[in-house]
């Protein structure tokens, strides 16, 4: 089952005996086991029929006993293991399976960690209840996934705030969702989230940000690539130097597919670079301006400053300086 069936699932009050959440992504984890926990109980029997315990403070045989339990009052009884990956012998539990009562809702919450599933334990879960697996999204996901949660809520967004928001905010899911829902706070409903928007809201200079010095040295602009490299330096600890080069780093790497693409074509190509179709005259302009001998070129300066950011070879130079020598480098 995916994300969005189990959630849609829960809402509809059709639930499964056992709900085993792993892989290396926690967000989904966490809003398919909070949903659980927030919806299939009021208040009044969370206090009698719903038990949170963490992996790491109790055992298999805890767990067990606590699953085996009837509910008070009749409905449901929830049990849910935080950190599951703490619990030793997990594959043991799988004896209990066939003794829980239908009455229990079981949800293990196994961050960072996936089951054998050619194990008993696994194939038996997957057989009775949920066996999903949270997988980690990659970076060009991020934009359709921030586009997808906002148009939930009743929003859209630019295809430039979506970047500014991905560039700013990286894959970590938690975050991202927390400054979406500043701006769903802060805007009306319907709105359409632009630049601006996230500027005054999230803190993210609309003119001073990675997507912004990706387009100035794409279009090897010195001047507008040393303003922004040096409002970055005097705001190093929202701008520091190993995030740049990484997403530099990744610029470059898709000026590259561009030369090599078999099918130059809008959408062929926004789908290779995994970008929206908006941005792809940016990267064919880019790629024009810089060869395959330049990107590979621009590849190994980023690899020399990733390095220096880290302190190495880099001795007492300031990292505003070390901005300003990674520009030179790149586009001389």
């Amino acid at each position: 089952m995916t994300f969005e069936q189990i959630i849609t699932d829960i809402h509809n009050k059709k639930y499964a005996p056992v709900y085993f959440l792993m892989g290396e992504e926690p967000y989904f984890i966490d809003v398919i086991s909070d949903t659980i926990e927030e919806e299939v109980l009021d208040e009044t029997e969370k206090a009698f029929n719903q038990i949170v315990v963490y992996g790491r403070d109790v055992d298999i045989d805890t767990v067990a006993t606590h699953a085996k339990s009837f509910s008070m009052m009749g409905g449901y009884m929830v049990v849910i293991v935080k950190e599951a990956q703490d619990l030793k012998n997990i594959e043991d539990f799988e004896k209990y399976l066939d003794v829980i009562p239908p009455t229990t809702i079981l949800v293990f919450d196994y961050k960072y960690k996936k089951l054998d599933k050619r194990r008993a334990l696994a194939k038996k879960i997957d057989k009775m209840g949920v066996l999903f697996e949270s997988k980690k999204l990659y970076e060009s996901n991020i934009p359709g996934w921030i586009q997808s949660y906002l148009s939930e809520k009743g929003y859209t967004i630019t295809p430039k705030a979506t970047q500014m928001l991905t560039d700013f905010l990286g894959t970590d899911l938690h975050k991202v969702r927390n400054e979406l829902d500043k701006l769903i706070i802060a805007l009306p409903k319907a709105k359409k989230i632009d630049d601006m928007d996230v500027e005054r809201n999230i803190g993210i200079s609309k003119d001073y940000n990675v997507f912004e010095l990706q387009n100035a040295i794409g279009r090897r602009d010195i001047m507008r690539a040393n303003q922004i490299v040096n409002y970055f330096g005097d705001n190093g600890k929202d701008n520091p130097l190993l995030v740049t080069a990484i997403s530099l780093y990744g610029y470059f790497t898709k000026i590259l597919k561009v030369h090599y693409a078999t099918d130059p074509s809008q959408n062929a190509l926004a789908a290779a670079l995994g970008v929206n179709p908006f941005f792809v005259r940016d990267y064919q302009m880019a790629a024009r301006n810089f060869s395959i001998a330049d990107c590979v070129k621009c590849i190994s300066v980023l690899r020399e400053f990733d390095l220096k950011s880290k302190g190495y070879n880099s001795g007492e130079t300031s990292e505003k300086d070390l901005y300003r020598e990674m520009i030179f480098k790149l586009l001389h």
